[in-house]
């Protein structure tokens, strides 16, 4: 057990939960060895409490460094707002140059309103939503964040949010009057969504949907969600914050033809900067006038220039193409190798966003063990691969080494059928669970 072990036995007496994300919970991958903080990062490179380095094969900063650690175009336009005073009593003036461009590349768009990460973004689209169309119920599809509006929908059953990424999230906290004011539905599933909204019709003050997650939407599921967010005049937000800039500079609602009111951004909008985004159309952002949305800190120059600095990246490096040819080599990795080692697993999600999972009663166990024998090879690693343009060709061979030699000891420990023996550590979480 290393500093960094030692230092989160202590958080977790002094943070509720232990860390302000439930993703990066050392329970989420490793519990008891996962080096839970750093001391520095660079590239896909991060260094632990001890200087032990590791490659960042995992989550990039839960997607938000797109670029990779510390990048230095973004690291210097950051430093010179600093320098040129970050927060004062005026508006920095990259607010109005970060509004355009945003426009720009969503021709659909005519306003925009910031915050500061992709949860609130989503509670301000949704309030927005209210505003304008004058109803409570929101009909949603995917995982939208952590405020009351979302996790009300678990007021009226304790699985609704289950298949929307988190399962076990509970509402506790969340007023009970709010409960009937949001419903889920699953993706591509038109006659579910069809049907939630038959129920709800006249009542339905917006559509909230992640454009993709793990599969392309169904045009005849498209079709559906335009004509009845047209038919009542409903508004319909696509939540760009996970898939926003990896399939195109700009949202990937514009690739996929869906047609938005409102669309969100976060995450890899500003390269690791704390930044959101809520762009849309002008009778339905204009809803933001009639309700009271503020906040000091959504005026931070910090915010703007990383956020410029990065869609300019992006689009000068071609980063687009880069994060889609290294996550396709990722998951064609992952395939191949399980098929040489006779390794039973599924690989989803789209090629910068993919994910792998055992086919094996002890599923758990083994991306337990899967995580911790990557970490000896020097390798933060779990059962999902979020590409970055940091990591290039060696990274990617280097991994998927070590990918092929542990899926080897892994189809060994299964053939002897003594998986349990060689965690040394308890299975890591799949979901919300309070630490004790």
């Amino acid at each position: 057990m290393g500093k960094s072990q030692e230092l989160y036995n202590k958080a977790k007496k002094l943070i509720p939960g232990g860390t302000q994300l439930l993703s990066k919970r050392p329970e989420m991958f490793l519990p008891d060895l996962w080096p839970a903080y750093y001391s520095k990062a660079k590239g896909c490179q991060i260094w632990d409490l001890d200087n032990n380095q590791y490659t960042d094969m995992s989550y990039m900063g839960i997607g938000s460094c797109i670029l990779g650690y510390a990048d230095e175009t973004v690291n210097n336009a950051v430093k010179e707002a600093v320098d040129n005073g970050n927060m004062t009593t005026l508006n920095a003036p990259e607010e109005v140059e970060l509004a355009e461009l945003l426009c720009d590349l969503h021709p659909w768009a005519d306003k925009v309103r910031y915050a500061r990460s992709g949860g609130e973004s989503m509670a301000i689209a949704v309030r927005i939503a209210r505003a304008k169309t004058q109803k409570d119920i929101v009909l949603f599809c995917g995982y939208h964040g952590w405020h009351d509006w979302y996790l009300a929908a678990n007021l009226a059953d304790d699985e609704a949010l289950d298949g929307h990424l988190i399962p076990g999230l509970s509402p506790r906290g969340v007023p009970r009057g709010l409960k009937g004011t949001s419903f889920p539905f699953k993706y591509n599933d038109v006659d579910g969504f069809l049907a939630l909204y038959e129920e709800h019709k006249g009542n339905i003050a917006a559509i909230v949907m992640e454009p993709l997650r793990n599969v392309h939407p169904n045009q005849d599921f498209i079709d559906a969600i335009h004509a009845k967010s047209q038919e009542s005049d409903v508004v319909l937000i696509v939540d760009e914050i996970t898939a926003g800039w990896r399939l195109n500079v700009g949202g990937a609602h514009l690739l996929l033809g869906i047609q938005p009111d409102i669309a969100v951004f976060g995450k890899a909008i500003s390269n690791g900067f704390p930044m959101g985004a809520i762009l849309g159309k002008k009778e339905v952002m204009d809803a933001a006038q009639d309700t009271f949305i503020s906040s000091t800190y959504w005026t931070d120059r910090i915010g703007f220039v990383s956020s410029l600095a990065t869609i300019h990246a992006l689009q000068k490096n071609n980063v687009v193409e880069h994060l889609w040819n290294m996550g396709k080599k990722v998951q064609e990795g992952w395939t191949a190798a399980a098929k040489v080692h006779g390794l039973a697993i599924h690989v989803d999600g789209i090629y910068p966003l993919g994910h792998f999972g055992f086919d094996h009663k002890e599923s758990l166990a083994l991306k337990t063990l899967f995580t911790k024998l990557m970490l000896e090879k020097g390798f933060l690693a779990t059962t999902a691969f979020y590409a970055s343009y940091a990591q290039k060709e060696k990274d990617v061979q280097s991994y998927l080494k070590a990918v092929d030699e542990v899926f080897s000891t892994l189809a060994g420990y299964i053939n002897e059928d003594d998986i349990a023996k060689h965690l040394q550590t308890p299975v890591c979480h799949s979901g919300f669970s309070r630490l004790t």
